[in-house]
Protein backbone atom coordinates (compact mmCIF):
# COMPACT_ATOMS: atom_id res chain seq x y z
CA UNK A 1 0.00 0.00 0.00
CA UNK A 2 1.29 3.53 -0.67
CA UNK A 3 2.78 5.52 2.19
CA UNK A 4 0.92 8.67 3.18
CA UNK A 5 3.17 11.73 3.16
CA UNK A 6 1.46 14.05 5.65
CA UNK A 7 3.82 15.68 8.15
CA UNK A 8 1.57 18.15 9.98
CA UNK A 9 -1.61 18.02 11.99
CA UNK A 10 -3.70 19.71 9.29
CA UNK A 11 -2.55 18.12 6.05
CA UNK A 12 -3.30 14.42 6.40
CA UNK A 13 -5.05 12.86 3.41
CA UNK A 14 -8.77 12.27 3.81
CA UNK A 15 -8.48 8.46 3.81
CA UNK A 16 -5.88 8.59 6.56
CA UNK A 17 -8.07 10.88 8.67
CA UNK A 18 -10.94 8.44 8.13
CA UNK A 19 -8.78 5.54 9.35
CA UNK A 20 -7.78 7.49 12.46
CA UNK A 21 -11.23 8.84 13.29
CA UNK A 22 -12.45 5.81 15.33
CA UNK A 23 -9.64 6.48 17.82
CA UNK A 24 -11.43 9.74 18.70
CA UNK A 25 -14.74 8.16 19.71
CA UNK A 26 -13.63 7.82 23.34
CA UNK A 27 -10.16 9.41 23.70
CA UNK A 28 -10.08 8.98 27.48
CA UNK A 29 -10.15 5.19 27.05
CA UNK A 30 -7.90 5.04 23.97
CA UNK A 31 -4.23 4.00 23.95
CA UNK A 32 -1.78 5.79 21.63
CA UNK A 33 1.48 3.85 21.54
CA UNK A 34 4.55 4.47 19.40
CA UNK A 35 8.06 3.23 18.77
CA UNK A 36 11.00 5.66 18.94
CA UNK A 37 13.58 4.88 16.21
CA UNK A 38 12.06 5.29 12.78
CA UNK A 39 8.87 6.85 14.16
CA UNK A 40 9.68 9.72 16.52
CA UNK A 41 13.32 9.74 15.36
CA UNK A 42 14.65 9.34 11.80
CA UNK A 43 17.00 6.41 11.22
CA UNK A 44 20.69 7.44 11.37
CA UNK A 45 23.96 5.62 10.65
CA UNK A 46 25.16 5.81 14.25
CA UNK A 47 22.40 4.79 16.70
CA UNK A 48 23.94 6.92 19.47
CA UNK A 49 23.16 9.99 17.38
CA UNK A 50 19.43 9.31 17.02
CA UNK A 51 17.32 12.25 18.13
CA UNK A 52 13.55 12.85 18.00
CA UNK A 53 12.12 15.17 15.39
CA UNK A 54 11.54 18.72 16.57
CA UNK A 55 8.21 18.96 18.32
CA UNK A 56 7.98 15.28 19.25
CA UNK A 57 8.01 15.88 23.02
CA UNK A 58 5.30 18.52 22.78
CA UNK A 59 3.10 16.29 20.64
CA UNK A 60 3.46 13.37 23.06
CA UNK A 61 2.67 15.62 26.02
CA UNK A 62 -0.48 16.94 24.30
CA UNK A 63 -1.60 13.41 23.49
CA UNK A 64 -1.22 12.41 27.13
CA UNK A 65 -3.58 15.19 28.21
CA UNK A 66 -6.42 13.83 26.11
CA UNK A 67 -5.91 10.07 25.61
CA UNK A 68 -6.16 7.40 28.27
CA UNK A 69 -2.76 5.75 27.77
CA UNK A 70 0.12 7.32 25.84
CA UNK A 71 3.49 5.58 25.68
CA UNK A 72 6.76 5.29 23.81
CA UNK A 73 7.62 1.59 23.48
CA UNK A 74 11.20 1.18 22.33
CA UNK A 75 14.19 -1.09 22.11
CA UNK A 76 16.16 1.75 23.71
CA UNK A 77 16.77 1.89 27.45
CA UNK A 78 14.36 4.10 29.38
CA UNK A 79 17.32 6.31 30.36
CA UNK A 80 17.97 7.10 26.69
CA UNK A 81 14.34 7.97 26.08
CA UNK A 82 14.20 10.19 29.16
CA UNK A 83 17.33 12.08 28.14
CA UNK A 84 16.56 12.65 24.49
CA UNK A 85 12.78 13.05 24.51
CA UNK A 86 13.03 15.47 27.43
CA UNK A 87 9.30 15.29 28.09
CA UNK A 88 7.79 18.09 30.17
CA UNK A 89 6.65 17.12 33.66
CA UNK A 90 2.83 17.18 33.63
CA UNK A 91 0.92 19.04 36.33
CA UNK A 92 -1.51 16.11 36.49
CA UNK A 93 0.13 12.67 36.99
CA UNK A 94 -2.60 11.10 34.88
CA UNK A 95 -1.19 12.98 31.90
CA UNK A 96 2.17 11.22 32.09
CA UNK A 97 3.74 9.78 28.93
CA UNK A 98 4.83 6.28 29.84
CA UNK A 99 8.24 5.10 28.65
CA UNK A 100 8.85 1.42 28.01
CA UNK A 101 12.41 0.37 27.19
CA UNK A 102 14.23 -2.71 25.94
CA UNK A 103 11.09 -4.17 24.37
CA UNK A 104 9.31 -4.26 27.72
CA UNK A 105 12.17 -5.34 30.00
CA UNK A 106 12.04 -1.96 31.74
CA UNK A 107 9.60 0.91 32.14
CA UNK A 108 9.34 4.29 33.81
CA UNK A 109 7.44 4.36 37.09
CA UNK A 110 5.07 7.11 38.15
CA UNK A 111 7.65 8.16 40.76
CA UNK A 112 10.44 8.53 38.21
CA UNK A 113 12.16 5.24 38.98
CA UNK A 114 13.04 2.78 36.25
CA UNK A 115 11.32 -0.55 36.93
CA UNK A 116 13.15 -3.60 35.56
CA UNK A 117 11.38 -6.86 34.74
CA UNK A 118 12.37 -9.02 37.68
CA UNK A 119 13.07 -12.12 35.60
CA UNK A 120 15.49 -10.17 33.39
CA UNK A 121 17.63 -8.60 36.11
CA UNK A 122 19.83 -11.67 36.55
CA UNK A 123 20.90 -11.62 32.90
CA UNK A 124 22.94 -8.41 33.03
CA UNK A 125 26.33 -10.15 33.39
CA UNK A 126 25.50 -12.59 30.58
CA UNK A 127 24.56 -9.70 28.28
CA UNK A 128 27.74 -7.79 29.17
CA UNK A 129 29.87 -10.86 28.45
CA UNK A 130 28.15 -11.42 25.11
CA UNK A 131 28.70 -7.79 24.11
CA UNK A 132 32.39 -7.95 25.11
CA UNK A 133 32.95 -11.13 23.10
CA UNK A 134 31.20 -9.80 20.01
CA UNK A 135 33.23 -6.57 20.17
CA UNK A 136 36.45 -8.60 20.19
CA UNK A 137 35.61 -10.54 17.05
CA UNK A 138 33.49 -8.05 15.08
CA UNK A 139 34.90 -7.02 11.68
CA UNK A 140 35.58 -3.38 10.89
CA UNK A 141 32.45 -1.27 10.54
CA UNK A 142 30.24 -3.54 12.66
CA UNK A 143 28.93 -1.75 15.75
CA UNK A 144 28.19 -3.71 18.92
CA UNK A 145 25.82 -1.66 21.08
CA UNK A 146 25.14 -2.80 24.63
CA UNK A 147 21.83 -1.52 26.00
CA UNK A 148 21.77 -2.65 29.64
CA UNK A 149 19.86 -5.92 29.33
CA UNK A 150 20.22 -6.26 25.55
CA UNK A 151 22.94 -6.05 22.92
CA UNK A 152 22.45 -5.03 19.29
CA UNK A 153 24.95 -5.79 16.52
CA UNK A 154 24.62 -3.32 13.63
CA UNK A 155 25.87 -3.88 10.09
CA UNK A 156 24.50 -0.60 8.67
CA UNK A 157 28.01 0.81 8.15
CA UNK A 158 29.34 -2.52 6.90
CA UNK A 159 26.65 -4.09 4.67
CA UNK A 160 29.08 -6.76 3.51
CA UNK A 161 29.10 -8.10 7.08
CA UNK A 162 25.37 -8.88 7.22
CA UNK A 163 25.83 -12.63 7.04
CA UNK A 164 28.70 -12.51 9.57
CA UNK A 165 26.46 -10.67 12.04
CA UNK A 166 23.60 -13.13 11.67
CA UNK A 167 25.89 -16.15 12.13
CA UNK A 168 27.81 -14.60 15.04
CA UNK A 169 24.65 -13.54 16.88
CA UNK A 170 23.11 -17.00 16.40
CA UNK A 171 26.28 -18.61 17.75
CA UNK A 172 26.34 -16.25 20.74
CA UNK A 173 22.70 -17.05 21.46
CA UNK A 174 23.55 -20.76 21.48
CA UNK A 175 26.54 -20.19 23.76
CA UNK A 176 24.98 -17.74 26.20
CA UNK A 177 21.34 -18.76 26.39
CA UNK A 178 20.22 -15.32 25.22
CA UNK A 179 17.56 -15.14 22.51
CA UNK A 180 18.33 -13.73 19.05
CA UNK A 181 15.94 -11.30 17.33
CA UNK A 182 16.16 -9.77 13.83
CA UNK A 183 16.04 -5.97 13.56
CA UNK A 184 16.63 -3.19 11.04
CA UNK A 185 20.15 -3.65 9.59
CA UNK A 186 21.05 -5.43 12.83
CA UNK A 187 20.45 -8.42 15.05
CA UNK A 188 19.78 -8.39 18.78
CA UNK A 189 20.31 -10.58 21.82
CA UNK A 190 17.95 -10.36 24.79
CA UNK A 191 17.12 -12.51 27.82
CA UNK A 192 15.02 -15.55 26.87
CA UNK A 193 11.75 -14.21 28.25
CA UNK A 194 8.32 -13.99 26.65
CA UNK A 195 8.43 -10.19 26.81
CA UNK A 196 8.23 -8.09 23.68
CA UNK A 197 6.33 -5.16 22.24
CA UNK A 198 3.32 -7.40 21.80
CA UNK A 199 3.11 -8.20 25.50
CA UNK A 200 3.53 -4.50 26.25
CA UNK A 201 0.69 -3.53 23.91
CA UNK A 202 -1.63 -6.14 25.36
CA UNK A 203 -0.83 -5.01 28.90
CA UNK A 204 -1.32 -1.32 28.18
CA UNK A 205 -4.24 -1.46 25.79
CA UNK A 206 -6.13 -4.56 26.87
CA UNK A 207 -8.63 -2.64 29.00
CA UNK A 208 -9.03 0.25 26.52
CA UNK A 209 -11.86 0.75 24.06
CA UNK A 210 -9.45 1.62 21.25
CA UNK A 211 -5.71 1.54 20.57
CA UNK A 212 -3.14 2.32 17.91
CA UNK A 213 0.55 1.56 17.58
CA UNK A 214 3.12 3.17 15.26
CA UNK A 215 6.25 1.22 14.34
CA UNK A 216 8.78 0.73 11.59
CA UNK A 217 10.77 -2.45 12.23
CA UNK A 218 10.54 -6.21 12.60
CA UNK A 219 10.58 -5.76 16.37
CA UNK A 220 7.24 -3.94 16.02
CA UNK A 221 5.47 -6.88 14.40
CA UNK A 222 4.50 -8.43 17.76
CA UNK A 223 2.82 -5.11 18.61
CA UNK A 224 0.81 -5.25 15.38
CA UNK A 225 -0.10 -8.88 16.13
CA UNK A 226 -1.24 -7.94 19.63
CA UNK A 227 -3.46 -5.20 18.20
CA UNK A 228 -4.98 -7.66 15.75
CA UNK A 229 -5.76 -10.01 18.65
CA UNK A 230 -7.33 -7.19 20.65
CA UNK A 231 -9.38 -6.28 17.60
CA UNK A 232 -10.84 -9.77 17.54
CA UNK A 233 -11.82 -9.22 21.19
CA UNK A 234 -13.78 -6.07 20.38
CA UNK A 235 -11.19 -3.32 20.83
CA UNK A 236 -11.03 -0.76 18.01
CA UNK A 237 -7.43 -0.96 16.75
CA UNK A 238 -5.18 0.57 14.12
CA UNK A 239 -1.61 -0.50 13.32
CA UNK A 240 0.49 2.13 11.52
CA UNK A 241 3.75 1.36 9.73
CA UNK A 242 6.28 4.17 9.23
CA UNK A 243 8.32 3.00 6.25
CA UNK A 244 11.22 4.17 4.12
CA UNK A 245 13.35 2.72 1.33
CA UNK A 246 15.11 0.19 3.56
CA UNK A 247 12.07 -1.02 5.53
CA UNK A 248 11.38 -4.74 5.52
CA UNK A 249 8.24 -5.33 3.39
CA UNK A 250 6.77 -7.44 6.19
CA UNK A 251 6.24 -4.33 8.31
CA UNK A 252 4.00 -2.57 5.78
CA UNK A 253 2.24 -5.84 4.96
CA UNK A 254 1.26 -6.33 8.61
CA UNK A 255 -0.07 -2.79 9.13
CA UNK A 256 -3.50 -1.30 8.55
CA UNK A 257 -2.03 2.05 7.45
CA UNK A 258 1.35 3.05 6.01
CA UNK A 259 2.98 6.48 6.37
CA UNK A 260 6.28 7.84 5.09
CA UNK A 261 8.92 7.47 7.79
CA UNK A 262 9.26 9.42 11.01
CA UNK A 263 7.78 12.62 9.59
CA UNK A 264 4.68 10.77 8.48
CA UNK A 265 4.38 9.17 11.91
CA UNK A 266 4.76 12.48 13.72
CA UNK A 267 2.10 13.94 11.43
CA UNK A 268 -0.33 11.23 12.55
CA UNK A 269 0.46 11.83 16.22
CA UNK A 270 0.13 15.60 15.83
CA UNK A 271 -3.26 15.21 14.13
CA UNK A 272 -4.47 12.93 16.92
CA UNK A 273 -3.24 15.41 19.55
CA UNK A 274 -5.04 18.31 17.89
CA UNK A 275 -8.19 16.29 17.26
CA UNK A 276 -8.25 14.94 20.82
CA UNK A 277 -8.01 18.47 22.16
CA UNK A 278 -10.80 19.62 19.84
CA UNK A 279 -12.99 16.75 21.04
CA UNK A 280 -12.60 18.06 24.58
CA UNK A 281 -11.45 14.75 26.04
CA UNK A 282 -9.20 14.49 29.07
CA UNK A 283 -7.20 11.45 30.09
CA UNK A 284 -8.69 9.71 33.11
CA UNK A 285 -7.14 6.25 32.84
CA UNK A 286 -5.47 5.01 36.05
CA UNK A 287 -1.70 4.83 36.12
CA UNK A 288 -0.22 1.56 34.89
Amino acid sequence: MPAHQGVGSNDLPADLRTALAPLLARPASTAVLTDFDGTLSPIVRDPSEARPLDGSAGVMARLARHFGVVAVVSGRPVSFLEEHLALPVPSNPRHRVRLVGLYGLERSGSDGRVIVESAAAGWSEVVAAAAAHLRQVAPEGVLVEQKDLAVTVHWRRAPQAEEWVKVAVAAEAERSGLRAHPARRSAELRPPLDVDKGSVVRGMAGSCSAACYLGDDLGDLPAFEALAALGREGVTTLSIAAVDDESDPAVAAAADVVVAGARGALGVLAWLAASGAAAGGEATAPDR
